[in-house]
């Protein structure tokens, strides 16, 4: 099993170590296992683990999928495409994931809130309308919408590290309660399935927009309006040093210590770190140099919006 091969190594490197180790001091390897048998014998035990491991995660029973139904408000033709909007590329015995239906979700969605959008702000640029369109549809936003539903119990996948990301995800949540603007290190899986999920009504409905739409926006509430629309962090940053008359100067460490690191007039403001995603790091250190700034300066915080 590919999966395995980590664990492999890990008893299998000591023991042709240790054999080239008896060589070089002159013991004779006959009287010792020899490193081909104890591979062999390695492989056999490691493959008897994982079969009793798969075994288990096919005992173990998932929640039914009819109750997503009952969640969205909409009842399947075909089960299978509900099925296949919960299936992890991850999940061994299914020959399909949700990936095709998720690229079908994103599109509509984006689609969805546009048209939405459109009629409801008559007199807003696509300047404003993008960002609104984006906090609504982003990674971070549809991660919510698959905790707040509790769509991520109903997740067919064999990867247990999801399941710590989901707690760590959860945990930072109460920080923001509506969105971080980009503060939060969201797992992209949960954001998925809220997209594949759209995606296979959209084709169970036979491309029914209304349909669609109907479950996409009782899914996404409470949808973000130009009110609640907050700043984006390293915006925030340069228009407050703009104003002030501050020079900004961004240090990039994300290469070595996936860190990022912002000067002000010469001065150390704010640091951010976010090994795993780049952006994050930037946004994280923007805000914290933001909001030293608001503590020397005595500004008020700039809570974004269109008001």
């Amino acid at each position: 099993m590919a999966g395995s091969s980590w664990m492999r190594s890990l008893v299998i490197r000591p023991i042709k170590a240790l054999a080239g180790r008896l060589r070089d001091y002159g013991f004779a390897w006959d009287g010792l296992l020899k490193a081909r048998e104890v591979e062999e014998h390695s492989n056999e035990l490691l493959n008897e683990i994982y079969l009793q491991e798969e075994n288990n995660m096919r005992m173990k029973s998932f929640p039914s999928l009819e109750e997503v139904e009952q969640i969205i408000g909409y009842n399947f033709n075909d089960r299978d495409l509900l099925e296949e909007a919960f299936t992890h590329p991850t999940y061994k015995g299914s020959c399909f994931s949700y990936r095709r239906l998720e690229y079908v979700g994103d599109s509509v969605l984006n689609l969805l809130i546009t048209k939405e959008q459109f009629f409801l702000y008559p007199d807003f640029s696509p300047g404003l309308l993008s960002p609104l369109r984006a906090a609504n549809v982003d990674t971070e936003k549809l991660a919510r919408v698959a905790v707040q539903h509790k769509l991520h119990r109903y997740l067919r996948h064999r990867h247990p590290v999801l399941i710590n990301q989901i707690q760590e995800f959860i945990a930072v949540l109460p920080r923001h309660p509506l969105h971080s603007n980009g503060l939060i290190n969201a797992p992209k899986f949960l954001a998925d399935i809220v997209e594949s999920t759209i995606g296979a009504t959209f084709v169970d409905s036979n491309s029914s927009i209304d349909t669609t739409w109907k479950v996409a926006k009782g899914l996404l509430q409470p949808l973000i309006t130009p009110e609640l629309l907050g700043a984006h962090p390293v915006k925030k940053l340069y228009e407050t040093c703009q104003k002030n008359g501050l020079k900004v100067r961004v240090v990039d460490r994300w290469l070595k210590e996936g860190a990022y690191e912002i000067i002000v007039g010469n001065r150390l403001k704010g640091r951010g770190s976010c090994r795993s995603k780049k952006e994050i790091a930037l946004n994280r250190a923007a805000n914290n140099a933001y909001e030293e700034l608001v503590r020397e300066l005595g500004l008020k915080d700039s809570v974004g919006g269109y008001g």
